[in-house]
C-alpha cells in the first residue's frame, strides 16, 4: 500500500456504498474500473465486490470499501468518487483530474493516464 489513495470518497458516496454492500448478501464493497464505450471513448464502471482481489488498491472509509481495479488506477489517480441525487438521476459521480473531456450524457468520457511523481 502507498501512502497515497488513489480514490476518496465523500460522506454521500461512502454512505451509498455502505448501503449497497449491507443489503448484499456478503459482499466486501464495490470495485471501481474503467472500460472502452460510449461516444467519449472511456466509462466507469461499478460493481458489486463479493471476492477482493490481492491486486485491486482499496480505499475504506467509516466501513465504507471501494477497490480500485489495477488498470484503472493510473486514470482514477486523485480522483473524489460522490454520490448524487438529482430530479433526474441518482448516481456516483467521479470528480476526476484527468478526466479531459465527456460527452453530453456525462456516462462517458475521456481520461489521461496520471503520471506519478518520481
Amino acid at each position: 500500500m502507498g501512502a497515497f489513495q488513489v480514490l476518496t470518497l465523500t460522506d454521500a458516496a461512502a454512505d451509498r456504498v455502505r448501503e449497497i454492500t449491507s443489503g448484499s448478501n456478503g459482499a466486501a464493497g464495490i470495485r471501481v474500473g474503467i472500460k472502452k464505450g460510449g461516444c467519449a471513448g472511456m466509462e466507469y464502471t461499478i460493481d458489486l465486490a463479493r471476492e477482493p482481489d490481492p491486486k485491486d488498491d482499496s480505499v475504506e472509509v467509516d466501513g465504507a470499501t471501494v477497490f480500485v481495479d489495477p488498470g484503472a488506477a493510473l486514470f482514477l489517480l486523485g480522483t473524489q468518487m460522490d454520490y448524487e441525487i438529482t430530479k433526474l438521476r441518482s448516481g456516483f459521480v467521479f470528480n476526476n483530474p484527468n478526466q479531459t473531456s465527456a460527452c453530453g450524457c456525462g456516462e462517458s468520457v475521456t481520461l489521461q493516464a496520471a503520471i506519478p511523481n518520481g
